[in-house]
C-alpha cells in the first residue's frame, strides 16, 4: 500500500500525515508515506485544494484534513 499526502507541508498537510499514521497504527499496517509538495504533481491527480489523500493512486480525500477514524475506514476498504 502507498499513500501520499498531497500538499505544500503547511501545518493541514501535517495534520493529515499524523492522523494517517495513527490510523495505521491502529491497524497495525506497515505502508509507506510520501509527501507531495511539487504543484504540477498534485495537479495531475486533479486536486484542486490540498491537503489530499491518496492511497494506491486513488485520490480519497481532498481539501481537508480527514480524522482518524474517516482514514480507518478508507483503509479498511482499501485493504480488503
Amino acid at each position: 500500500m502507498l499513500i501520499k499526502v498531497l500538499g505544500s507541508g503547511c501545518s493541514n498537510c501535517q495534520k493529515l500525515e499524523e492522523n494517517t499514521q495513527k490510523a495505521l497504527a491502529q491497524l497495525n499496517i506497515n505502508a509507506k508515506i510520501e509527501h507531495v509538495k511539487d504543484f504540477v504533481q498534485i495537479a495531475k491527480y486533479g486536486v484542486m485544494r490540498t491537503p489530499a489523500l491518496v492511497v494506491d493512486e486513488v485520490v480519497k480525500v481532498s481539501g481537508r484534513v480527514a480524522t482518524v477514524d474517516e482514514i480507518l475506514a478508507i483503509l479498511k476498504k482499501t485493504n480488503n
